[in-house]
Formats: C-alpha cells, structure tokens, sequence
C-alpha cells in the first residue's frame, strides 16, 4: 500500500479487518490477556491465547498475525514463543512483538533480543526506553514504564528498525512508525491512556490485527496506532476517570466510524 491518500487509506484499512475478522494468535502478557482479547475483538478481529508449546504451531499455522509479548515472562514461554515464531516465519505470517521491560532486567532484554535475531519479525511495538534499550542506548525504565530517553527518538526508532530489519512502531506521547527509509509520526491519544494497565499492550493487539490483513506493515502499524489513539480520544471525553476510560476504549473502537476516522486522523510524515 502507497499512502498517498491516508485517511482514505486508514478507513479501507479499517473496514478490511473488519470484513475479514482476521485470527491474531497472542502469546502474550498473562495481567493484560483479557483486555487483549477485548480490544481484538472490538477492532474487529478474532483473538486467541494459546500458550501450550504442543499446539502453538498449529495454532499459528492457522492464523493470519502473531503476537509476542513478554510481560509477564518466564524461560519455558521463551521457547514457546519460538517454536510459534519459527512456523510463523515458514507459514508467512507477520510476527509482532512487545518487547515489555526490555532494559528493566537482563532476562528481558535478552529474551527481546534473542526473538529479534532468530525470527523475522514484521513489526516491534514499543515504547521509547524499549527500543532504546535494545539498539544499545541509554535509557531510564521502571518496571515497564518509560522513564525518559536520551537522543533523537526518530533517529531512534530508524536505527532500530535498519538493525534488526522490521518496522519499528515507537509509542509515546506521538508516536513514531519507520521502516528505516519511510517514517510516519502519529499524535493520535489521550494523556489518560497512561493511567489504564495495558493500554501499550492493547495497541500491540490492534496493530496486529491490521497487520493481519495489510502485508505493507509501516501502513498497518501507523493506521492501526492512530486507529487507536484516536479511540483514547473519544473514550476520553465522556470519562469520569482509568475505570470509565477503561471500558470506553472498547466501545469507542468497536463504533469508530470511518467518517470520524477520516476526520480525525493526526498523521505526519517525517524525513523519507
């Protein structure tokens, strides 16, 4: 997909998944699961959460995305998440990864990186102290919060992405999408958002599931996180505080229309 015409571009983008209902296999983040599941749901694609090693291959034989997600982590999931990385590589299916906390402790960190150098991964979603973290730069990170980040985050994200050959989605007050070449900067969200647990997984669940049905993955990743933030947006503005937010995200993304998709897009793009 040439995104000549983005808003155009997000609104067929989103009535695809939609008409598709593509499966997006989770292996993933044990505190968040049930609001990953959810948000697939309301963008309108079909989750499953299969953890055990004997059928995650053919469950993601039969899946159209796979996420990756390392937040609540232990070693026998790292080989787990493998043997489903590898059949997703043989089978064409674009792997996403959340690489939650890489920079807190050595396992994760290491763990991130292992999964980004034995599979090829399509698309790493992150905040900045993540991918920081794992391009070998200084960063500040508590628990799984990003603390701050030292440098340019575009130049960031684009060495990133050139390192370890995927599209590098950054998240953050704006977020950033590149590919190393293509960059797209994206001002869609809500200030609350940081208040709810897992709103940085949830974004990793909608991207996938526009990656599921979108092979030009720096198009499904900008899309899919202003899709997104756009739903914190509208969630916001009738929210009384996380809890009513929380549940908003879910009905704000399952009624996104695609007029007020097109009309409320904030997307720039940044240096080609």
């Amino acid at each position: 997909m040439v995104i000549a015409d983005m808003a155009s571009a997000a609104a067929g983008l989103m009535a695809r998944v939609r008409a598709e209902k593509p499966l997006v296999h989770h292996i993933t983040n044990l505190v968040v699961m049930n609001e990953t599941a959810n948000i697939t749901l309301c963008a309108g694609a079909l989750p499953v959460m299969a953890h055990a090693k004997e059928e995650v291959e053919e469950m993601t034989s039969a899946a159209k995305a796979l996420v990756l997600n390392i937040g609540t982590l232990w070693p026998e999931q790292v080989e787990t998440m493998l043997l489903a990385g590898r059949c997703a590589n043989r089978c064409g299916v674009p792997v996403v990864l959340d690489p939650v906390g890489a920079g807190a402790t050595r396992l994760r960190t290491a763990t991130a990186r292992r999964l980004l150098e034995e599979l090829s991964i399509a698309i790493t979603r992150g905040n900045a102290a993540e991918i920081a973290a794992l391009s070998g730069h200084e960063a500040k990170i508590t628990g799984v919060e990003s603390r701050g980040v030292a440098g340019d985050l575009s130049e960031l994200a684009a060495s990133f992405a050139r390192r370890y050959g995927c599209v590098a989605a950054m998240t953050g007050a704006v977020d950033i999408v590149t590919d190393g070449a293509q960059l797209f900067r994206v001002a869609n969200g809500h200030p609350m958002m940081a208040s709810v647990t897992g709103t940085g997984c949830m974004a990793t669940s909608v991207v996938a599931a526009y990656a599921a049905v979108e092979s030009d993955f720096v198009a499904a990743a900008t899309i899919a996180l202003a899709a997104y933030g756009l739903t914190g947006e509208i969630a916001a503005r009738t929210a009384r505080g996380p809890g009513s937010l929380h549940v908003g995200l879910y009905d704000a993304l399952a009624g996104l229309t695609e007029e007020s998709l097109r009309a409320g897009l904030r997307i720039e793009v940044g240096p080609q």
